[in-house]
């Protein structure tokens, strides 16, 4: 996962606060009350002091400081001033890592992802649209059919010839330009793969189009790259990235399938 800049200084803040609440702590009196210290000795019956507030050393009777509070306050303010460096470390660490798969993404318009240390381009698709009346192929995917009625986006057989072990992928989706895109799931339909249905609308010839779109997370993660995948794990079968503009019919699709004996990771 990719640490945000935004998300990396709250980070940072935190850790800057806490490790100001253990070089700055509390000094507790038994009665309740408090000295705001910088350090603290116990010299015989009294406690010496460095005195945030007032920069100045003091000194009270040791039977007036609840030193079991004082220290255990202490030493819970440095474990999670240790918690937040140890996280911030390993956030910093996956981000590079992200950093150096991102770098080798080509630049090519496209979808890609890592499989065992290499980034994989996935081949695209070449589908037709088609009458389900007729079963007839109208025309290319643009300009629009000048058709009235149904109309499926398919794509030949019934399996991809990219077959995914893995049910959360990830991948990587480079936009020629800036374009609606996301992850489908197709269905069956007399041999072929169904990747939306549309409707064309009477004389207008405006087109609602219908894919079956997954739930995915999006991130940006370089100049017209995003990094996506699904929220949840995917059950075996046929699904594609796209990438489309609306009501134009000009879906590109990228195809794949998630086999039967598809791992989900924790059991990788």
């Amino acid at each position: 996962m990719r640490l945000a800049g935004m998300k990396l200084v709250a980070f940072l803040l935190l850790i800057a606060s806490l490790a100001f609440a253990v070089t700055n702590f509390k000094l507790y009196l038994k009665d309740g009350s408090y000295q705001v210290v910088t350090e603290y000795h116990v010299e015989g019956d009294r406690v010496r002091f460095y005195s945030a507030e007032r920069s100045q050393w003091e000194e009270i009777p040791v039977s007036l400081a609840d030193l079991k509070r004082t220290d255990s306050q202490l030493k819970a303010e440095e474990q999670r001033v240790q918690e937040a460096s140890r996280t911030v470390t390993e956030e910093k660490t996956e981000e590079t890592a992200l950093d150096k798969e991102v770098a080798r993404v080509p630049a090519d318009p496209g979808v890609y992802m890592a499989v065992k240390g290499q980034i994989k381009a996935i081949p695209e698709a070449d589908s037709k649209v088609v009458n389900n009346k007729r079963r007839s192929i109208l025309k290319a995917m643009s300009p629009i059919p000048m058709v009235s009625g149904k109309a499926t986006v398919e794509l030949a057989g019934l399996h991809a010839p990219t077959q995914i072990a893995d049910t959360e992928p990830d991948f990587y989706i480079r936009l020629a330009q800036e374009e609606r895109f996301g992850i489908i799931r197709l269905s069956e339909h007399k041999g072929a793969r169904v990747a939306e249905k549309l409707t064309i609308i009477p004389v207008s010839n405006e087109v609602v189009e219908e894919p079956n779109l997954v739930k995915i997370f999006r991130r940006q993660v370089g100049e017209d790259l995003y990094q996506i995948g699904p929220l949840k794990s995917l059950e075996p079968g046929e699904y594609a990235v796209v990438e489309y503009t609306e009501g134009e019919m000009n879906m590109q699709i990228w195809d794949f399938g998630i086999a039967e004996t598809a791992q989900t990771p924790h059991s990788k």
